[in-house]
């Protein structure tokens, strides 16, 4: 399956760049120590595919998915063999005892990326799911931070998202808020993160899920009134590497627009994805009409579709990667573009968010509207959209 082609491109955002650093990178990487967390994730495993191939000196990776881990293996192994370096990988929640013990037992990596996140706008659905986004968006950023500035780590990435800029669901807001802890711990370590579009077929995605309904003859679903950007899982490890190795203090990395990165519709993607495979897609009407229909439909080489427009909480009009009052750096990469921050953060709100949290948890007893209004503290001009409906609510 061609990826690029299906979400409009021809060729790899990054590659001019990548070209240009490559000695540097290489070098920088060959001599240098990493701890990948969340690196069995769809970006976790490119971020590591990346450091990989580069031959790194040690080479540590986390992740609480141990099939996931294995694939990451297989993966590696299939690709490229080898490496002469200390490559490990561990099946650990960053949260726990036994991640700490690790940490404890060894702990000396020149660059930290942590990777680890819950992604979903539908993980706001129930307050206990939306607690632990909150746990790791944010509260497991700021523990590692503490280890990697404690272990003397030369430098700490983590991944952001482009729905942290001007934030409408719990998600974007709370990679929002981790930046404003990554603010407060550049003054003691340094620090650089990146926001990127959405990465085409990864774990979990609305497109991942194309590929699960044609293995189980279901029908494609999909909203015809949202256009996003898109990056391949290279690409998007591709630009974590870059930010990590390459960014200042604070620095934020980002895909540059031009007329290889343009929004597409998920639907869109659903017609050439199944042009792609042989089949034609059939519009249906309702999700009774396409599970009945499927098995019919799918002999005659034609696909049971429902396109819609989006009514979910959460969902953004439009994708943007900075904000207005952003200081860009649009110059110093052909294709990535990076904002310039200042240590800008406001300590009170930090220890009163810190604190909040705390006492939820320790009440055991908590609902959404006290975290979205703690969040309104935090972002003033926070566009939460509550609808009342979820995408758990449709097929």
């Amino acid at each position: 399956m061609d990826i690029l082609k299906l979400i409009g491109r021809n060729e790899e955002i990054f590659e001019k760049d990548i070209s240009i650093y490559e000695d540097e990178l290489s070098g920088i990487i060959n001599k240098s120590s990493f701890l990948v967390i969340g690196g069995a994730g769809s970006i976790g495993q490119a971020v590591t595919k990346e450091i990989f191939k580069r031959n790194p000196l040690k080479l540590h990776v986390v992740d609480i998915s141990e099939n996931n881990m294995v694939e990451l293996v297989r993966d590696l192994r299939s690709s490229f063999g080898y490496i002469d370096g200390d490559f490990q990988t561990f099946a650990l929640d960053i949260g726990s005892v036994e991640y700490d013990a690790f940490v404890k037992q060894d702990g000396k990596y020149d660059y930290v990326l942590n990777l680890s996140a819950l992604k979903h706008v539908r993980s706001e659905k129930d307050p206990f799911t939306l607690m632990r986004m909150i746990d790791v968006n944010i509260f497991n950023t700021e523990k590692t931070l503490e280890q990697s500035i404690a272990n003397g780590t030369k430098k700490y990435f983590c991944v952001s998202t482009d729905k942290a800029a001007n934030p409408v669901n719990m998600m974007g807001a709370s990679k929002r808020i981790m930046e404003m802890y990554l603010m407060r711990k550049s003054k003691e370590i340094k620090i650089s993160t990146a926001r990127f579009a959405n990465v085409a077929f990864s774990d979990g995605s609305l497109l991942h899920g194309f590929n699960q309904r044609i293995l189980k003859k279901q029908p494609i679903v999909a909203p015809n009134d949202i256009k996003r950007y898109f990056v391949t899982p290279k690409e998007s490890g591709e630009l974590c590497l870059m930010s990590c190795i390459f960014g200042d203090n604070r620095d934020v990395f980002f895909p540059k627009l031009n007329e290889n990165l343009h929004l597409v519709s998920f639907a869109e993607i659903a017609i050439k994805y199944l042009a792609e495979i042989g089949y034609e897609p059939y519009l249906c009407e309702s999700e009774e009409e396409a599970r009945n229909m499927s098995e019919n439909l799918i002999r005659e080489k034609k696909w049971p579709c429902l396109f819609s427009s989006s009514d979910t909480t959460g969902e953004k009009d439009f994708e943007e990667f900075f904000t207005d009052d952003e200081i860009l750096d649009m110059e110093k990469f052909q294709n990535i573009g990076v904002i310039k921050n200042d240590a800008n953060f406001n300590d009170e709100k930090l220890q009163n968010f810190t604190h909040e949290i705390r006492q939820m948890k320790a009440n055991l007893s908590w609902n959404k509207d006290e975290i979205v209004s703690l969040f309104h503290q935090m972002i003033p001009n926070f566009g939460h959209k509550e609808t009342g409906k979820y995408l758990d609510a449709k097929m």
